[in-house]
């Protein structure tokens, strides 16, 4: 059968019967719950009314004077068109007195327990983060630029004089429009010598935060719930989001991973009764097969090529037999070749030259042991796995090794939030997007 939570359009079946009508001497609406359970209808449902009249006539009602009276009963199944004609023959023999009718509808949400482990209902203003390093809106691009790099925050939520959140400052800001050279996770691998000359460099630049930072500001109020953040997040492509009092001031941060790990800290109940629902419980169910990959034996100038033609600031490495050995980020590039070279290295990510001749092969520079999982890993075990290693990639790889996909924070975020209309609206994913600053043993905070 066709997953239900993947389609839009399925049908409503029907069935109007008395409660005096048994199937097999057992009353029908039980005999008909038994029979489409059997048949593995995604569900049924049996209403009973307070009062009507069918096929004799006859008034039915629950008053008391007359409770003894025949009441109506309705069965209702939703399904795909497929399911639904196949139960028909099954189910219409049963009624023999009695009305079948069938409709169109759309489905706007299928959900379950068991396949949303978001606590949905906690409180924005219960898991932000209080300790907010903001910035002010008049700062200079110097001073932006030097608090990221002694904070180690790759973002600055930008408060006005009132300590309204009124945009927000990303290292990919000042990359873009500011006149740095490289991202935060980049920056943090360079010798302090050039740090500090390019903050000498933008001393000179007459450009505030308000004039490079992402504006209007997506927000979100400390007293919505976690289910609406996320939803937010999700449909608009976000890390993070400013959590603001009913005032619009800056009160904390909310960021994909503290959503993350709520899900991982939900004490899963044990039901062995509990039925298996495959979309959305594995990783098979959720990854992306956009894999951008790289030969261990690639040179320099091959793995520079492969993340512009990626869009991506990491690679997966695989050896000659198609089996992932490491993950590869341009910052380890620029952390593991000569610091005479950086300047030249720096230049050929933002594809202003060509970088230097060199010997170092992608098995040199990568950083070994990637994160893997089986397809069939629980989508719960794959957030606390890579919670747990502080990874922000999960290859997901057959047998032999080889990658059959890939697992990021987005793409977990949006299975956690079960919401159609979240991935209907999503922005389309870009591998850069989803995967910024990957550096082993660096304290860059998301």
């Amino acid at each position: 059968m066709p997953d239900l939570a993947s389609q839009n359009r399925v049908q409503r079946l029907r069935i109007y019967i008395s409660e005096s009508d048994r199937w097999r001497g057992k009353p029908l609406e039980m005999a008909l719950l038994d029979t489409l359970r059997a048949q593995g209808v995604a569900g049924a449902t049996v209403f009973r009314g307070i009062g009507g009249f069918g096929a004799h006539s006859r008034v039915s009602t629950t008053s008391i004077e007359v409770l003894s009276m025949d009441l109506p009963i309705v069965v209702e199944v939703i399904d795909t068109p497929e399911k639904i004609a196949s139960i028909l023959d099954v189910v219409s023999p049963m009624v023999r007195e009695g009305l079948i009718t069938l409709e169109e509808v759309q489905l706007i949400k299928y959900t379950h327990r068991f396949r949303n482990p978001l606590p949905a209902d906690r409180l924005v203003g219960e898991i932000a983060n209080r300790e907010v390093i903001s910035i002010s809106t008049d700062a200079t691009i110097h001073e932006a630029w030097k608090r990221m790099l002694d904070e180690h925050v790759k973002d600055l939520p930008v408060v006005n004089p009132s300590g309204q959140a009124v945009g927000i400052l990303t290292d990919e800001d000042l990359l873009e429009r500011g006149g740095i050279r490289e991202r935060l996770s980049v920056a943090v691998r360079l010798d302090e010598a050039e740090i500090n000359q390019e903050l000498a460099q933008l001393k000179s630049s007459p450009q505030t935060v308000e004039n490079v930072m992402t504006q209007p500001v997506v927000t979100v109020m400390e007293s919505e719930s976690l289910g609406t953040a996320t939803l937010r997040m999700v449909k608009r492509g976000l890390k993070r989001l400013p959590v603001v009092d009913e005032n619009g001031v800056l009160v904390g941060m909310l960021s994909r991973l503290d959503v993350l790990r709520q899900v991982a800290q939900v004490q899963q109940k044990a039901r062995p009764e509990a039925p298996h629902f495959p979309h959305g419980q594995t990783v098979r169910e959720i990854m992306t097969t956009q894999i951008p990959m790289v030969n261990q034996d690639e040179n320099l100038a091959s793995i520079i090529e492969q993340f512009a033609q990626n869009d991506t600031h990491r690679l997966v490495v695989v050896d000659e037999t198609g089996k992932a050995v490491g993950l590869l980020s341009d910052s380890d590039v620029v952390a593991r070749v000569k610091p005479v070279r950086h300047k030249t290295i720096l230049d050929a990510f933002r594809q202003i030259g060509k970088p230097a001749p060199g010997t170092e092969t992608a098995f040199d520079l990568m950083s070994p042991g990637p994160l893997t999982a089986s397809p069939d890993l629980p989508v719960v075990e794959a957030i606390r796995m890579m919670l747990a290693e502080s990874r922000k990639w999960l290859v997901v790889v057959d047998e032999s090794g080889k990658p059959l996909g890939l697992v990021d924070r987005q793409i977990l975020l949006e299975a956690v939030i079960d919401e159609e209309g979240a991935h209907v609206a999503a922005p389309k994913r870009r591998t850069r997007r989803t995967t910024k600053k990957n550096v082993p043993n660096s304290d860059v905070r998301e």
